[in-house]
């Protein structure tokens, strides 16, 4: 109890401190699951439209996530240099996997019968996508979603190893001078804003469902 107690002073005495590196957390990870959002909602409908294509761009997704996260960072530091960018690019290539996945898996679920109906009915291809498959697919891509933004929020915490900020600073600071509390003050805070953050999406998924599933 006494150990948690301190953490709160520690909290109290350098709270800009903390501030600061939290923003620059929420900074470095609200850009990247933007990107990545981007990306894996288009890639994984390219998938939809070229089996060849899904089996490539799959395999590649998977064989990257099979690679360590810190690695991962370490490998682009020697092609973009130690900061911010070399973090977002590994953040964002490491988080594609569940939003491509999800995507794909969420169009190419979409009961055939619905589609069948809607071409019988003179739909174009976009109208396919946009007002049918995309629509009913959403609870599904929006689970990879919440997934890629968990995964991201705890990730970012690796970025401080190469020099681009977030709460990681104050882990790393805590490891490399023997403070605990500097450490368990990082890493809790990364972990309250990974909590507060999938409970509202959790709200907003449970909503989502209710209004496509029913359920």
């Amino acid at each position: 109890m006494e150990f948690f107690i301190r953490v709160f002073e520690l909290y109290r005495a350098r709270w800009d401190f903390f501030l600061n590196l939290f923003i620059e957390h929420i900074y470095l990870t609200f850009i990247a699951i933007i990107i990545i959002t981007v990306l894996g909602i288009i890639l994984g409908i390219i998938m939809t439209r070229n089996k060849t294509m899904a089996n490539i761009i799959m395999t590649l997704v998977n064989f990257i996530y099979t690679i360590p996260s810190i690695a991962l960072f370490g490998f682009f530091v020697s092609i973009t240099g130690i900061g911010f960018k070399s973090a977002l690019i590994a953040l964002v290539i490491y988080g594609l996997l569940p939003i491509i996945r999800n995507t794909y898996v969420g169009i190419t679920e979409v009961d055939p019968f619905l589609i069948e109906s809607a071409i019988g009915m003179g739909t174009t291809n976009k109208q396919l996508l946009y007002k049918v498959q995309l629509p009913l697919a959403l609870p599904v891509i929006f689970a990879g979603f919440r997934t890629m933004v968990i995964m991201t929020i705890a990730l970012g915490a690796i970025a401080s190893f190469i020099g681009a900020g977030g709460l990681g600073v104050a882990i790393w600071r805590g490891i490399t001078t023997y403070f605990p509390e500097m450490t368990v003050a990082g890493s809790l805070l990364v972990a309250l804003l990974a909590i507060f953050i999938d409970l509202i999406l959790g709200g907003i998924e449970k909503n989502i469902r209710r209004k496509i599933l029913g359920n």
